[in-house]
């Protein structure tokens, strides 16, 4: 199966309704995105979102975020999801590789994600790519 990684540029509805209904796999509790929110996280000059096509069907995506702070330049992986018909195709493997690739041209001293222990083979995947897991907290106060 061959697929293609691009970058979102243009919002039209068919492809907010596909990244919508992708979302809706990654996350029973977040709201559905609305074109002006899509176009404000395309637009802005911290995120990157890219999408998984196979014969030009959206089937995967995710956000690489990226910001200075006075260390360097940091990464971050966002929202991963590939359809639950394509997982294990290779897809979330191309979609992780563009993002480092993207990250890496940016001049990102490093690549972070989080995962849940749930998603183990999300997590088997990450390590294959190189990922370490770290001996870290993470904090979350819901506003």
């Amino acid at each position: 199966m061959t697929h293609s990684i691009d970058r979102v540029e243009r919002v039209d509805e068919q492809l907010l309704a596909t990244l919508n209904r992708l979302l809706s796999q990654l996350s029973s509790t977040a709201p559905p995105m609305t074109v002006a929110e899509l176009e404000a996280i395309i637009d802005g000059p911290t995120s990157v979102v890219l999408v998984a096509r196979v014969d030009d069907h959206v089937v995967g995506m995710l956000t690489l975020v990226t910001f200075a702070i006075p260390s360097g330049l940091r990464a971050w992986i966002e929202d991963v999801v590939v359809d639950d018909q394509r997982r294990g195709t290779g897809v979330g493997k191309a979609l992780t590789l563009a993002a480092i690739n993207h990250a890496r041209t940016m001049g990102a001293r490093s690549v972070d994600l989080t995962s849940r222990p749930s998603r183990e083979v999300a997590n088997r995947l990450y390590v294959k790519l190189g990922f370490q897991r770290r001996d870290t907290n993470v904090y979350r106060l819901s506003l």
